[in-house]
């Protein structure tokens, strides 16, 4: 006998969500997602702006997934646990027609039921790498991923809408906890742009800050996602590294790549500084700087200027800085 699931996300359609009383205080379902019934909302986040990270193919090596899909915009993620002889199959089954019928375009979706720590496409080995580019709140509870491998299946969907206003993105994982406890969260991307340009510094500034405290810190230089290849719109800043070493030929610098917390800090501290190293590259490529004036470093998240429990400060910590040396 086929079973019929109740459709868990909802897209222009007026059916009133299904709310427990056991939700955390001040907590709701996002508007375009509702919940699978008997669920509870056991954390709640919502993140002006940042960047997320959509995974689109399996693991391929050792923490390696290789396909992605960048966006910037306000997250909502909500962490549901449900209790009861549900299966992950179920929950599964349930968001993957939901949005099919709320008109998503599927990025990628998988179902690992097998019981082994799989690396395909909703595998928990897949799913463990998937979070360490898009870490949640550690000391929150959230049991996603806690249960043992053979515990019981793990699956995930990512999916896309277009609206007038605005791109969003979905995914939603799911994993058994325990034979009674099921586990999903929930991530909203809704796509929206943020006002970079908060800080401009050319090369006058630049030698007044290093004059004033040995070093500038710059916002201007822009990398591809999980990648070291300095993006078009870095021209302006380098521009104006340039023109400083030009201007002050005795003035020579450390160029030193930082991050803000989000990863481990062995991968944070080492693209970094493959980061560092590509600024010094196209200074000397580019720009005819001698190489004997710079020498790139990376220290990840070890010297950050602000916090990073926010988005603002998380941009903060993000940056280039010029040390003289």
């Amino acid at each position: 006998m086929t079973r019929s699931f109740p459709i868990a996300l909802l897209y222009m359609v007026a059916i009133p969500s299904l709310i427990s009383a056991q939700d955390i205080e001040g907590t709701k379902d996002h508007p375009l997602i509702t919940r699978y019934p008997g669920a509870t909302i056991k954390y709640f986040e919502d993140q002006k702006f940042t960047t997320y990270n959509i995974a689109t193919g399996p693991q391929t090596g050792y923490k390696e997934i290789k396909q992605w899909v960048k966006a910037d915009g306000r997250l909502t993620r909500i962490y549901y646990e449900i209790t009861g002889t549900t299966t992950v199959t179920e929950i599964y089954r349930n968001y993957q027609t939901a949005l099919n019928k709320g008109g998503f375009k599927i990025l990628a979706e998988g179902l690992d039921d097998t019981k082994n720590v799989s690396q395909k496409i909703g595998g928990r080995t897949f799913l463990n790498t998937f979070y360490e580019s898009n870490p949640y709140a550690s000391g929150k509870n959230i049991r996603l991923l806690q249960g043992t491998p053979t515990s019981g299946g793990t699956a995930y969907i990512a999916a896309t809408l277009k609206k007038p206003e605005g791109e969003v993105f979905v995914t939603v994982s799911t994993a058994q906890y325990t034979a009674t406890e099921k586990t999903v969260l929930v991530d909203i991307l809704e796509k929206t742009q943020m006002e970079d340009d908060l800080i401009k510094v050319d090369a006058g500034q630049m030698l007044k800050g290093i004059k004033a405290d040995g070093k500038i810190a710059l916002y201007g230089i822009f990398f591809d996602f999980d990648k070291a290849d300095i993006k078009p719109e870095s021209k302006p800043a380098l521009d104006e590294i340039a023109r400083l070493l030009r201007d002050n030929p005795s003035l020579n610098l450390y160029v030193v790549g930082h991050s803000d917390m989000q990863g481990t800090l062995e991968y944070n501290k080492n693209l970094s500084e493959k980061r560092a190293r590509a600024i010094t590259d196209e200074l000397i490529k580019n720009y005819n700087i001698a190489a004997s004036r710079l020498v790139p470093a990376g220290v990840g998240p070890l010297a950050p200027i602000s916090t990073n429990g926010t988005d603002a400060g998380k941009k903060l910590n993000r940056r280039v800085e010029l040390v003289a040396r």
